[in-house]
């Protein structure tokens, strides 16, 4: 599909339609300021360090009432981690962005020391059912 054709207008720089006398707002008053993603994120798709799984724990590690050199978006998921520990699912949830933008704010966080993770066990590491059944099998033969 071409594009339309541009019209030139006499007396307006470049030939284009002059600047509107009133600020045309794009969006409503409800949505808020419209940021990107990759601005809150300087472009970058992941995490400088290990990948965050969903259900690793985060939690907060500046006392309350100390100022840190963060974004607004940061500054909110420490507030939200202080004092407790939220998986990584859910920051996203109460943050109302998206899980890869979270990840990479939480990896900027965890490099800063303002946070501490607490990653789950990978399944591999796990001890074995046919163990743990024995183990009871054992125990209750006592």
């Amino acid at each position: 599909m071409p594009y339309p054709p541009r019209r030139y207008l006499p007396g307006s720089p470049f030939g284009y339609p002059p600047p509107p006398d009133e600020p045309v707002q794009w969006y409503d008053d409800a949505a808020g300021p419209m940021v990107r993603p990759y601005a809150m994120t300087k472009g970058r798709t992941r995490p400088a360090g290990a990948e965050f799984d969903l259900i690793a724990l985060v939690v907060g590690d500046v006392p309350e009432g100390v100022e840190v050199p963060v974004g607004p978006e940061q500054a909110v998921i420490l507030d939200l981690c202080r004092g407790n520990a939220l998986s990584v699912a859910e920051i996203a949830a109460d943050v109302d962005l998206p899980l890869g933008v979270v990840r990479v704010l939480l990896g900027d966080l965890l490099d800063a020391e303002y946070i501490r993770v607490s990653r789950p066990v990978p399944p591999a590491l796990l001890p074995d059912e046919h163990i743990l059944q024995e183990v009871i099998n054992g125990l209750r033969a006592l």
